[in-house]
């Protein structure tokens, strides 16, 4: 059989793409090396941020809004349990990248955000403990996403549509011309019209003649029992990220019934790992990553460690996504390197990936996440 489009990699963005393709009647095929979905890349641990005062950007923010109506759309149309609108609480010190960046891009898109002092703060929120010295901001449209959850609601779409989704087969190589791409796996060699690379971690692999450096991390999440636990739940807890003065960003979410605990990550550059080795267990001083920002800014939740969890950062060389058409074989399209704060966007960029594979562009402005970013300038 020959498909319309082979996705490589079924995590947020390939679900996403194949739930998007089989809704506009396309044959599909998507190759998944692990299970679908699974907890070997950057799509587990239960719960994800969602905002839209995007202090990295000021131009994801169109994406960001339609991936909320998208977001909006699959929660009510899976009965709910996907996304949770809490509000967010960014705050950090005077003129930090966090406050400036996100005030930056609600006043170019006049976005629902409100600046709070540090009275406003100790205010609506007492289990918050700020430095006198810090800003904060309030964005009432943001909210958490449980990644699981998401990833087989794309998955169970796509399936529902009349996708052939296969987990634990594993790609060993592709190609591609004018006539079309192949793709040869442990299993078979599969025939389609366009091709999508969604690899995560294993991206740098499949795309190799790109010749983009990308650095798998590994990245700790954290969970522990609060001194207080009932200031911790929605609504009364929002999502939270916090800039500290040495420029760590530590962030976290309202706990919820599954898992138990109150979750709290480090955002920022773990230890380098390769995508295969399968050491997802803890090491000593993980917990050294959060446990300081909690006593600090949140110290009715400093109570007992209840676990720790590994996933995995694939960063590109500028911490901006990487989402465009592979420069030589126009029937291929690449989205990788999210560096962290990717999976929010899961939604539009499956659709986004669904029009290059069907109309070859895309209505959606994308030209800042393109491959030409990092081209080498010739020589005189």
């Amino acid at each position: 059989m020959r498909y319309d489009a082979v996705i490589l990699g079924l995590g947020s963005f390939g679900s996403a793409a194949a739930a998007e393709l089989a809704s506009r009647g396309k044959r599909v095929l998507g190759l998944e090396r692990f299970s679908i979905p699974n907890a070997r890349g950057s799509h587990h641990g239960h719960s994800r941020v969602f905002r839209t005062a995007y202090f990295e950007h000021p131009d994801y923010v169109p994406l960001l809004r339609h991936a909320h109506r998208k977001w909006i759309d699959l929660d009510r149309r899976r009965g709910g349990g996907i996304f949770h609108q809490t509000g967010a609480l960014y705050a950090g010190p005077r003129g930090c990248v966090t406050i400036e960046g996100a005030s930056e891009s609600a006043r170019f898109h006049r976005l629902d955000v409100q600046r709070l002092t540090h009275a406003d703060v100790s205010g609506r929120f007492k289990s918050f403990r700020l430095p006198p010295s810090f800003d904060a901001i309030w964005e009432t449209a943001a909210g958490m996403i449980v990644p699981e959850a998401a990833v087989g609601a794309f998955a169970r779409d796509a399936l529902m549509k009349g996708a052939d989704l296969r987990g634990h087969e594993a790609v060993l190589e592709w190609s591609a011309d004018s006539s079309g791409v192949t793709v040869r796996t442990e299993r078979a060699v599969h025939l389609a019209d366009f091709l999508i690379i969604a690899a995560g971690a294993w991206s740098s692999r499949v795309v190799a003649d790109l010749g983009i450096p990308l650095r798998v991390t590994r990245q700790v999440m954290a969970w522990y029992w609060p001194r207080r636990p009932a200031l911790f739940g929605s609504p009364a807890f929002p999502v939270w990220a916090i800039e500290s003065e040495d420029g760590r960003f530590h962030y976290g979410f309202p706990m919820v019934q599954h898992p138990p605990g109150l979750k709290i990550a480090l955002h920022a550059h773990g230890d380098l790992v390769e995508p295969d080795d399968p050491d997802r267990s803890p090491r000593p001083g993980d917990e050294d990553q959060t446990r300081d920002a909690l006593r600090r800014f949140l110290p009715d939740a400093d109570g007992p460690l209840l676990s720790l969890a590994v996933c995995r950062y694939t960063n590109s060389p500028d911490g901006h996504l990487i989402l465009d058409r592979h420069p030589i074989h126009s029937n291929v399209a690449i989205v990788c390197g999210c560096s962290g704060h990717g999976f929010k966007f899961a939604p539009v960029v499956g659709e986004i990936l669904a029009d290059l594979a069907t109309a070859g562009g895309t209505a959606h402005r994308i030209g800042f996440l393109g491959l030409s970013r990092f081209a080498r300038p010739s020589n005189p």
